[in-house]
């Protein structure tokens, strides 16, 4: 199947006792059984799977091409997940511009356990390889990084990691696997903030691990069953429903999204723009080799520099939202320092380019005229 099918077919079947074309929200914790171990059917307790969520995650490995998908409760659980195949003395390389929830994980959560953790320019392939040792046991990357727009060359990473037998996971939230498919590129494992692109309605928290081996997969999913952070049966289904348009809405983003990452290009009032579609983005080759879109985040910072200017206009806008979290049909905008990054300190942030006067913005699926208007009447 191609991907357009794959999203409303893949892996997808028909339930099997009334033949509902969309799978039920088996709204259960606990299933009958017709002797002491012996389930009437496949489960047992929701917690270890249920069928909503079962065809949710089925769902997610046929869009990736992975041999297991896992859905969780978040993003953040699914992360913290994968984590929990580490132990103390194992050292975790991660790319430097990273979501603000996933820092705090890594440096406030992780901080006793013994992992140690590096943070690296991933295009700096030298710098990155310098970390490598004996204890590397996993490399985790962005790409497209939030909220900076920085890439990775996923096939390049990919050779490294292979030379050295070392995991590979990639954040594909920004870039979904419409445009984005990292496991095809050498990576092992895949996590999506589901929350976002995935259900795509701006109604529903979760996450999801998508695993390339099955072994692997069937280790990460006993991690999961044994610790409980799955996803409940309603909220599998209304990701499930979002994949089914994926393909529909991350067009009319990353359409939406170039028109207004040229606009903001040629604003007066504007200095930089981070957007991989423009030509002097410093990725853009990289976009280009490894996506087939560049995605609907764009992010810019203002000529004055003023944390205020870029406050003003936040509080302007009238059709673009003025709220945490990215990714819905509806347009976003967002203040990193204050809102979506203010658990990195301000050292850090600046270290990466996270400024004061950095806005980030989720273009949605509205009528692009309107977006435009609504941009240049808050610079004024």
């Amino acid at each position: 199947m191609k991907f357009n099918t794959k999203v409303i077919h893949g892996n997808q079947h028909h339930e099997e006792v009334t033949g509902a074309v969309m799978p039920p929200v088996f709204q259960t914790s606990t299933y009958a059984q017709v002797s002491p171990g012996k389930p009437v059917g496949d489960y047992e307790y929701s917690r270890a799977a249920n069928p909503t969520r079962q065809a949710l995650e089925d769902a997610l490995a046929s869009i990736e091409n992975g041999a297991r998908g896992l859905a969780f409760a978040s993003g953040l659980a699914a992360t913290d997940c994968l984590l929990r195949l580490f132990k103390a003395g194992d050292e975790i390389i991660a790319m430097d511009d990273l979501y603000g929830g996933t820092y705090r994980l890594f440096t406030r959560l992780y901080n006793n356990s013994g992992i140690k953790f590096h943070f690296v320019d991933m295009n700096d392939m030298a710098k990155f390889q310098s970390l490598i040792n004996e204890n590397t046991k996993l490399v985790w990357v962005e790409t497209p990084t939030n909220p900076l727009m920085k890439l990775a060359d996923i096939a390049e990473i990919a050779k490294v990691t292979k030379k050295h037998d070392i995991l590979f996971a990639v954040d594909n939230t920004f870039a979904t696997p419409y445009l984005q498919k990292p496991l095809d590129l050498g990576a092992d494992i895949v996590m999506h903030s589901a929350t976002k692109y995935l259900g795509g309605h701006s109604d529903v928290i979760a996450g999801a691990l998508i695993i390339k081996d099955k072994a692997l997969g069937d280790e990460l999913h006993f991690k999961q069953f044994a610790t409980g952070g799955t996803l409940g049966p309603m909220d599998s289904f209304l990701v499930l429903r979002g994949i089914k348009t994926l393909h529909l809405r991350v067009q009319r983003h990353c359409e939406n999204g170039e028109k207004v990452a040229q606009f903001l290009a040629n604003h007066p009032e504007v200095d930089k723009v981070f957007y991989p579609g423009l030509p002097d983005h410093p990725f853009h080759d990289i976009a280009k080799k490894q996506m087939s879109g560049f995605g609907g985040m764009v992010s810019f910072t203002f000529k004055s520099g003023k944390k205020e200017d870029a406050i003003s206009f936040l509080e302007k806008l009238k059709v673009f939202t003025l709220a945490e979290s990215l990714g819905g049909v509806e347009s976003l905008a967002n203040h990193p320092a204050l809102m979506t990054h203010a658990s990195i300190p301000e050292d850090k942030r600046k270290e990466v380019g996270i400024t004061d006067d950095l806005v980030r913005l989720s273009t949605g699926v509205e009528d692009i005229d309107d977006l435009l208007a609504d941009l240049e009447q808050a610079f004024r």
